[in-house]
């Protein structure tokens, strides 16, 4: 059997920087955030003046460039000065208090944390980070369990900017107000991309991540469209990567509309995260979503407590929100006879 006698030569793939199509990938150039990111450096700057620098709450719908404005800010200020230590946290991989100090010595440069009690390693992160001044970038923060990192940075750190980037404005609502009082963030609102603006990000992407004349401008159109109508970036770049890996099964030299309408067809697939990186309780929540499909959220809520779970029906809600933003769950709002109701489904494919 000649199963590989068609496949694309080595030299004739389609794909020059696989690395363009991960969602973490920041280019060097970022369109239509310009001044989002010029405000971001504008409550960075004190901290080089040797005065305190500004809070932020950077707040907006999933896939639309906070992650990555905030990435290029402080990447240009890495290569502008050494003078301050800058630490970026994703709070998805580390939700708790103790975690989140652990990390930040690792990336200040401090490794015998092993048998040390947190508040020993806060007296060391301030010692190290007070003989300069330091950037604390806290994304997808609405992750965390607990809030008593910030109380700390507040407190001990004496110049610091701190950039909390989430998808719920309504977040600061659940802090202490000893943090909130002492935090006093200003709201930077990213709002969704316009159809012309999803276009000309995902045609800087093609420019980088494939060869050139690869793209059928229909096929290219198709894919673009329907990032837009999704709202997420991060939706089209999947799209890019799997019409390309069509076209590649094709042993297409050129990506064809019928490459484009392959991809559309797994969009269900689309996920900004791998379940096996969700903490226990959440994946335990998307069990019962995956065993109760279609059920009310109430319903749902009480199967959840029946099968152990212990969160609050606030907490529950939450979660489930958070699956919902990520792509793992769909919530459909209802309205009937007995009022506004959420129905919880999985997504077509499997988690």
């Amino acid at each position: 059997m000649a199963l590989f006698k068609d496949i694309l030569a080595a030299d004739q793939t389609l794909i020059k920087n696989e690395s363009a199509l991960e969602y973490e990938f920041v280019p060097k150039i970022l369109p239509h955030r310009e001044k989002e990111q010029q405000y971001l450096a504008t409550c960075i700057k004190p901290l080089l003046q040797q005065r305190n620098g500004r809070n932020l709450l950077i707040h907006g719908p999933p896939g639309i460039g906070k992650t990555a404005a905030t990435k290029w800010v402080i990447r240009d200020l890495e290569e502008e000065t050494d003078e301050l230590y800058v630490i970026y946290i994703n709070c998805w991989q580390y939700n708790s208090t103790y975690k989140i100090v652990c990390e930040i010595c690792n990336q200040i440069g401090y490794k015998f944390i092993q048998n040390k009690k947190t508040t020993d390693l806060y007296d060391i992160i301030a010692n190290i980070i007070n003989k300069n001044a330091g950037v604390f970038v806290f994304d997808e923060v609405d992750k965390v369990e607990d809030f008593d990192f910030l109380y700390f940075l507040l407190e001990k750190i004496y110049k610091k900017t701190i950039f909390l980037i989430t998808n719920f404005k309504s977040w600061l609502l659940e802090l202490d107000e000893r943090i909130k009082s002492r935090l006093t963030p200003e709201l930077v609102e990213f709002k969704a991309y316009n159809q012309s603006e999803v276009d000309s990000i995902l045609k800087e992407r093609v420019e980088t991540a494939f060869f050139e004349k690869v793209w059928k401008t229909e096929a290219f159109k198709k894919i673009s469209k329907r990032a837009g109508e999704i709202g997420d970036i991060r939706s089209g770049i999947y799209l890019l990567k799997q019409s390309a890996l069509s076209a590649e099964d094709r042993s297409s030299k050129t990506i064809e509309v019928e490459d484009a309408e392959s991809a559309l067809k797994k969009i269900d697939d689309f996920t900004i995260k791998n379940s096996a990186d969700l903490e226990d309780e959440t994946k335990f929540i998307l069990k019962v979503v995956k065993d109760n499909s279609g059920k009310k959220i109430g319903d749902l809520f009480k199967q959840y407590q029946k099968e152990g779970g212990k969160m609050s029906y606030k907490t529950f809600q939450r979660k489930l929100a958070h699956l919902d933003q990520n792509k793992f769950v769909t919530l459909k709002k209802q309205t009937g006879a007995g009022g506004n109701t959420t129905i919880v489904e999985k997504k077509l494919t499997d988690f």
